[in-house]
């Protein structure tokens, strides 16, 4: 490369990392028009149980089935259904809660790939972010209901755990659905996380673990059976810290 060109590609790069930081900054913008614009949208949905699940799993699959009949009940018992607004279990979850009497809610994702919007949605907000959404998830959840999933169900899982244990928000019901799914985690939880003392033995009870659709309402009404499901002052005040 001839030395005279060199000022001119050191130009041209530092031209470049301008144009990205500028595009940088003004992204945080983006951001706070998502959490704005999605709080604004979800105010009013309360009570509301978020349930998270494979989007790979089919109609056909008693998995989608189960899904669909719990958040039926939620819906007919008086919760908003929130689920990640695409196909699979989050349909599912949609599809029966869009059948019941209480609204269905879709926290939609853009993804190169597997997310669609599906059509059973009375309520329908669509992120860019991957982090602003899962706030809105806890944000506005009396209940997670957790069916079998992949990575980004664990992800959502880990998520809710983490932030109950460590008070970051109110302790709500975490249940997860199919004991035959998921009992190989919660062993390992057990031997190995318990037994190396990096959690609290106590921190297992986070988790309830449920197969029945009707078990999972009631576990829920037992739960806020001394308070109500709205959020306390101080409970308030913790999430918005979330």
């Amino acid at each position: 490369m001839p030395i005279e060109k060199l000022p001119q590609l050191i130009d041209e790069e530092e031209t470049l990392h301008a144009r990205y930081n500028a595009r940088e900054s003004w992204r945080m913008f983006e951001i706070m028009s998502e959490f704005v614009s999605a709080t604004e949208r979800l105010a009013n949905i309360r009570p509301a149980v978020s349930i998270f699940g494979s989007a790979r799993t089919p109609p056909e699959h008693p998995y989608y089935q189960l899904a669909e009949r719990i958040a039926r009940q939620l819906s007919d018992a008086g919760f908003s259904v929130i689920s990640g607004g695409g196909p699979g279990i989050m349909e599912a979850a949609n599809k029966g809660a869009y059948f019941g009497t209480s609204p269905s809610v879709g926290l939609n994702i853009q993804l190169p790939h597997e997310q669609h919007d599906n059509p059973y949605q009375n309520i329908s907000q669509t992120f860019s972010h991957f982090f602003v959404r899962k706030v809105m998830f806890v944000k506005f959840a009396s209940a997670y209901v957790v069916m079998p999933g992949g990575f980004g169900t664990l992800d959502e899982l880990m998520e809710a755990l983490t932030l109950v244990q460590t008070g970051k928000t109110r302790k709500i019901p975490i249940i997860l659905v199919k004991r035959a799914y998921w009992q190989g985690m919660l062993d390992w939880f057990q031997t190995t996380l318990v037994t190396e003392k990096l959690i609290h033995p106590e921190d297992m009870n986070l988790i309830t673990v449920i197969d029945e659709p009707e078990e999972v309402v009631s576990a829920i009404f037992d739960h806020y059976e001394k308070q109500g499901f709205e959020p306390t002052a101080h409970e308030r005040e913790i999430q918005l810290y979330l």
